[in-house]
């Protein structure tokens, strides 16, 4: 998936540049150069995914300091990060490498093209799970350690291995392995929960069905041709736009609880509602098209998904911005 894996699970959904249904032979026993196996293993960690899931960390740790946080915690917090998530995101890997080798969008993964081999995969995953566990619980705080082995577990056994092929609400469910950064990055300042840390982890929560299912009504072939039962697989286009607009109606309002609560001031309110503002017109505007019976090109769904990155983007940014200006 840009679901979502947290820091050390994943909600958020990047599309990968790969020719669509271009599948290599698998080269066991072939030659491998080390700087393309160097590649791969990279690869299995899906970077730019973990990108967009630093958004999520390092601005609610300025929140939760009320001001600029240890950069040193900060770095060492980014860096615990990526091991898990890329430990998840390997396991993942390695889990589904049976539909992504039928997937066009998922055909040149390495573990589909035998760049790198199923055991090798298993192998990398497991350790990146088990580093960055006690990188964490070593140099952050046990609390954060607890909550990025939490968010791998829920990414790989409750999203990959359970819900994921069974039910048209795995998104849903398996999503809150990618709401945990907000949780990690909170904890990570102060060893503590607090109500902005579980307003956030909301406001991720509902972001992400209609953050994924924009782009599953654009590879709903994949979907159908491996059997998973992503919500526009099982459900006609209305319907899902349908469940996109509540759930978004619900983001919006629970990202203006942070304001009333006191842990937010004018800034991040404007940023909140005019940017929720253009999210749910957006959003009406592909329920309308679904309405209307457009499909394909006119459908225009990606537009809500390109936009639900540069929402969360802005809206974590005036997070970090906020403190500063009240």
């Amino acid at each position: 998936m840009l679901a979502g894996l947290s820091l050390s699970g994943v909600c958020v959904t990047a599309v990968e540049s790969r020719p669509a249904g271009v599948a290599l032979t698998p080269s066991s026993g072939g030659h491998r150069p080390f700087g393309a196996r160097v590649k791969a293993f990279v690869m299995l960690t899906k970077p730019r995914i973990i990108e967009l899931l630093l958004i999520t960390t390092v601005p609610v740790m300025f929140l939760a300091q009320q001001g600029v946080p240890n950069l040193l915690l900060v770095l060492t917090t980014c860096i615990g990060g990526y091991l898990s998530a890329g430990g998840a995101n390997a396991l993942n890997m390695y889990i589904d490498r049976d539909i992504d080798a039928l997937m066009d969008r998922t055909s040149q993964r390495p573990l589909v093209t035998g760049m790198v081999s199923p055991r090798e995969g298993l192998v990398f995953g497991l350790t990146l799970a088990v580093v960055s566990t006690l990188w964490f619980g070593f140099l952050v705080n046990w609390l954060s350690a607890a909550l990025s082995l939490g968010a791998l577990l829920l990414y790989v056994v409750v999203y990959t291995m359970i819900l994921k092929r069974r039910t048209s609400q795995n998104i849903v469910w398996g999503g809150i392995a990618g709401c945990m950064p907000v949780l990690i990055g909170w904890s990570a300042v102060t060893n503590s929960m607090s109500w902005a840390a579980v307003i956030l982890f909301l406001v991720m929560f509902f972001w992400t069905p209609p953050h994924y299912w924009p782009l599953s009504m654009r590879v709903k072939a994949d979907y159908e041709r491996v059997g998973v039962p992503m919500l526009p697989v099982v459900a006609s286009n209305r319907v899902v736009a349908r469940q996109i607009v509540l759930y978004s109606w619900v983001m919006v309002g629970v990202s203006l609880l942070l304001t009333p609560l006191g842990y937010t001031g004018w800034f991040y309110t404007a940023v909140a509602l005019l940017a929720g503002g253009f999210w749910l017109w957006e959003a009406h505007g592909l329920q309308s098209r679904a309405r209307a019976g457009e499909s394909g090109a006119k459908l225009k769904e990606m537009r809500l998904f390109h936009w639900s990155i540069t929402y969360v983007s802005l809206l974590f940014v005036a997070v970090a911005v906020d403190p500063f200006l009240r």
